[in-house]
C-alpha cells in the first residue's frame, strides 16, 4: 500500500469573473518510507497540494488518500497520523521552546518523555534554549523546533512546505542530514522546496509548474530524459553574450546559470559553429565548452517546451 495517493486532485480559487487554476489535475503516488520531493517555484501549487494532503483544504475535484484514508471522509484519522510543517513559522512565538513541545505533545495525548527517542537528535540541539521564547530564535533554530513539534506525536507521514526557505547553507544541509535519518526510521516524508539542488537529495521527485506535473522521476531519471546538448559559455559582456545566443539558430533555449550561460542546442556538432558565429560578433575572452545538465536545466527546459 502506498503512503499517499493522488488521482486527478484540482482546485481552484476565486470566482466565476476572476479564477486562478492552483492545481489542474495532480496524480501520483509516494511509497511508504519514502522521501518524495515537489520541485516548483513560488506559485506552482505546492502549498495548496499540502493543504489538501493534511486536510485543511478541500480539493474541487479529484481523490487523495493518506496512509490509505480518505482526505475528505477520513480526516480525523489523518490529522492523528500525519505531522506537518508549513511553509511559514506556525508556533507560538509567544510561547518558550519547552511550552511549543508540551502544547503539542498534549495535543496529540502523549509526552516530550515518551517520545524523546524520536526527537532526541533534532530537539537536543535547542533543549538548552527550552526557556527561550521561540520568536528569540534564529531561523535554523525555528526550523528545528518545528520539525520537533512536527515530530512529537511519532507520525507515520510527515509533510514539509518549504521548510528551508531563509535558513541558512550550514542549516538547510543539517536538516536533510536529520530527514535522511528520519527516513531509515520508516517515516514518509513528502518535502517540497523551490530549490532545485535539493532535489538530488530525494528518492524521487515531481517538478511543478503552474499546478501541473512536468515529470515524475528519481532525480537520475529526470536528467537522463535531457537529451539535448549541452553548452556553457561565458564572455566579458555577458548580457550581450546573451542576446546573440538567442538569435543564433541552432539553440533551443538560452539562459543565465552561474558565471555562465547555459545553451541547449538543438541537435549534436554544432559545438564548433556556435563559437565561430560567436567570435565573429567579437566577444572578448570568449569560452565555449560542455555541461553537464543538472535538475535546474531539466526544469527550465521542461517548462519551456509546456
Amino acid at each position: 500500500m502506498q503512503a499517499i495517493t493522488l488521482n486527478n486532485i484540482e482546485k481552484k480559487y476565486g470566482s466565476k469573473k476572476s479564477t486562478v487554476q492552483a492545481l489542474r489535475g495532480i496524480s501520483f503516488e509516494v511509497d511508504k518510507g519514502e522521501i518524495f520531493g515537489i520541485i516548483g517555484p513560488d506559485g506552482a501549487g505546492k502549498t495548496s497540494l499540502f493543504r489538501i494532503l493534511t486536510t485543511l483544504l478541500l480539493p474541487d475535484n479529484g481523490t487523495a488518500t493518506v496512509d490509505g484514508f480518505d482526505v475528505v471522509k477520513d480526516y480525523k484519522i489523518i490529522r492523528r497520523r500525519v505531522g506537518y510543517m508549513p511553509g511559514r513559522f506556525s508556533l507560538y512565538q509567544d510561547l518558550t521552546v519547552g511550552e511549543n513541545m508540551n502544547f503539542f505533545a498534549t495535543i496529540f495525548n502523549t509526552s516530550i518523555e515518551e517520545n524523546y527517542g524520536l526527537v532526541k537528535e533534532i530537539y537536543s540541539q535547542i533543549e538548552p534554549f527550552r526557556d527561550r521564547r521561540a520568536g528569540k530564535l534564529s531561523g535554523g533554530m525555528k526550523q528545528k523546533l518545528a520539525l520537533s513539534c512536527a515530530l512529537i506525536h511519532r507520525p507515520s507521514v510527515l509533510f514539509l512546505d518549504e521548510p528551508t526557505t531563509g535558513v541558512d547553507a550550514v542549516s538547510r544541509k543539517e536538516f536533510w542530514d536529520m530527514l535522511k535519518r528520519l527516513k531509515e526510521q520508516g517515516i514518509t516524508i513528502l518535502v517540497s522546496t523551490p530549490y532545485m539542488d535539493e532535489a538530488a537529495m530525494c528518492d524521487r521527485v515531481a517538478l511543478v509548474q503552474a499546478g501541473s506535473i512536468m515529470s515524475i522521476n528519481s532525480p537520475a531519471g529526470i536528467i537522463r530524459e535531457f537529451t539535448n546538448p549541452l553548452l556553457a559559455v561565458k564572455a566579458d559582456n555577458m548580457l550581450h553574450l546573451l542576446n546573440d545566443l538567442n538569435k543564433y539558430e541552432g539553440q533551443a533555449d538560452s539562459y543565465p546559470f552561474g558565471e555562465y550561460h547555459h545553451v541547449v542546442m538543438k541537435e549534436k556538432g554544432l559545438e564548433n559553429d556556435l563559437e565561430n558565429y560567436l567570435q565573429k560578433k567579437a566577444h572578448q575572452n570568449l569560452e565555449v565548452k560542455a555541461a553537464t545538465p543538472g535538475i535546474e536545466d531539466c526544469f527550465i527546459h521542461l517548462m519551456k517546451k509546456e
